[in-house]
This record gives structure tokens, C-alpha cells and sequence, in this order.
């Protein structure tokens, strides 16, 4: 599976700075998923769970706090208050 720059950061410093092959989140219109070549959008982010996928068998799950996901050609930016993980 293809992996994208992934950035998820807080005003505290970034939380998640690496590649990524599944973003799992929930948006305004609900859950969402975020893969490689995803088009470009812009949506808020609503408290809840939080799933990165990093490799084979590899994921970290959090409870992450509302925010906004900015997903274009080159990386995908979440911006939040904090994520909560829950294991790595």
C-alpha cells in the first residue's frame, strides 16, 4: 500500500510527524478515511477516535480532540488541541 507525509500537530508541538498509509478520523460529515492520493480538501475534525496506519500491521489509536485535517497533493496536515494515544 502507498504511504503520504502525515503531520498531526498542537499548539504544544507535533503529536505525529512521519508517513502514513490510513488516516481514520471523524469530520464534519462523519468518519473519514485519508489514503495516499486523496484528493485535496479541508474539513473540521470532531472529538473522537483517531487511527493512523503506519505500515503492515502497525497503527496508533487516540481519542483526539476537535481540529481541522487539511489534505493536499504533497502531505496532510491535522491541527489539533491534543491527542490522547492510546497504545503505538
Amino acid at each position: 500500500m502507498s504511504s503520504f507525509s502525515l503531520i498531526i500537530s498542537s499548539p504544544d508541538g507535533d503529536l505525529f510527524r512521519g508517513q502514513a498509509e490510513k488516516l481514520i478520523l471523524r469530520g464534519t460529515e462523519g468518519d473519514l478515511a485519508v489514503m495516499a492520493g486523496h484528493v485535496p480538501f479541508v474539513t473540521a475534525v470532531q472529538k473522537g477516535r483517531c487511527v493512523v496506519e503506519t505500515g503492515e500491521n502497525e497503527r496508533r489509536t487516540g481519542l483526539i480532540e476537535a481540529g481541522l485535517l487539511m489534505v493536499d497533493k504533497d502531505k496532510t496536515t491535522v491541527l489539533t488541541p491534543a491527542v490522547h494515544w492510546n497504545d503505538f
